[in-house]
């Protein structure tokens, strides 16, 4: 196979170990999990982790999928190309955009589930409760 071939192989395999440990990471990471529930700061880290992996396994299979469309277009407008080997862009091309755009939102998603800093505000206080001074309820 060409150089390009071998290279897009290698993003979409790439994407798809790094979708998998995305998983993982960002299961690992949910609140309904058991696993590492002393530290819910630490638990929400986990699922922002998840979702950075979650971005680059989404890009790694964007670029690869773009890669091998700008070399099918290419090969199809090319004048020196035979007719009968020209391709189309197909279906799994589409699939692949349709993957990564959707990892990288899902991603996206686990990123702005960041845990908030705490603020040093003292925390609010009720309005005391009116004590009746003449013990009669009136209606």
């Amino acid at each position: 196979l060409a150089g390009s071939l071998q290279a897009t192989r290698a993003l979409m395999v790439a994407s798809i170990l790094l979708g998998l440990v995305g998983v993982f990471v960002a299961v690992t990471g949910m609140k309904c999990m058991k696993c590492m529930e002393d530290d819910q700061v630490k638990k929400m880290r986990m699922a922002v982790f998840g979702g950075v992996i979650f971005i680059i396994s989404g890009l790694a299979a964007l670029v690869a999928t773009s890669w091998y469309g700008n070399r099918v277009a290419r090969a199809f407008y090319d004048p020196f190309t035979p007719v009968n080997t020209r391709f189309e862009f197909g279906s799994a091309l589409f699939i692949g955009w349709a993957a990564s755009s959707l990892a990288i939102l899902g991603g996206s998603f686990l990123c702005c589930s960041c845990p908030r800093r705490e603020t040093s505000y003292p925390p609010t206080r009720g309005y005391p409760k009116n004590a009746s001074s003449t013990g009669k309820d009136y209606v």
